[in-house]
């Protein structure tokens, strides 16, 4: 009875199964917005770099998720490099996702973002969540720490570092200006907040509802 009743339960809950570099501030939102019925589960943030990866572990998240009793989920992922793939599965099970490529995208709004998204081709964005992991995610994998000469190897056909700043943290902010500085770009910052994840959780909540 007591499992039947958790099954119940999470019928009348909503699951967003979202990238981990993005669990943060889908947390974040879901305090700013009142959605105590919003849960979250997360793929590995290292499919950043494995976008191949995104699309059957999201197949397998959600069936996975229905199996335990879940009725409304919602995926927190742009495209995110999975060429259409992603948007395949969300069809397969019915289910929404984030509009958009990429978070870079979403966090500064698909209208702002389609204004300058040529101007930034040039350009190697951070998040709040990769200047938090710059060194395990960057530093570290590329050897960088032991071979800073190979800088211009893997950044040298960037221009500018830009800073989509979630929040205001002066510390996080000294840490994508010296990521700059190392990597030899011209630096921008700007402040994002969370973008267009506000309204795409509180479209989400408002559907399932």
């Amino acid at each position: 009875m007591a499992a039947k009743r958790k099954d119940l339960e999470k019928r009348d809950r909503l699951l967003v199964i979202a990238c981990g570099m993005i669990a943060r501030e889908i947390l974040a939102v879901k305090e700013q917005l009142g959605l105590d019925h919003l849960d979250l589960t997360c793929l590995p943030a290292e499919y950043h770099f494995y976008p191949d990866r995104i699309a059957p572990a999201m197949d397998k998240a959600i069936e996975e998720a229905k199996a335990d009793g879940y009725a409304h989920i919602f995926v927190g992922y742009g495209d995110c490099g999975t060429g259409g793939m992603l948007d395949r599965i969300c069809e397969k099970h019915d289910v929404e996702r984030m509009e958009g490529p990429h978070c870079f995208a979403f966090y500064q709004g698909l209208d702002a973002y389609r204004k300058v998204e040529d101007d930034d081709m040039m350009s190697f964005y951070m998040t709040d969540f990769l200047c938090r992991q710059f060194d395990a995610f960057f530093i570290r994998p590329l050897g960088l720490d032991k071979h800073p000469e190979l800088v211009t190897d893997y950044f040298g056909n960037y221009e500018k570092l830009i800073y989509l700043a979630q929040t205001d943290d002066p510390e996080l902010d000294k840490v994508a200006e010296n990521a700059a500085r190392m990597l030899g770009l011209v630096y921008e910052r700007r402040s994002t907040g969370y973008g267009d994840l506000v309204a795409g959780l509180a479209h989400a909540a408002k559907a399932k509802a």
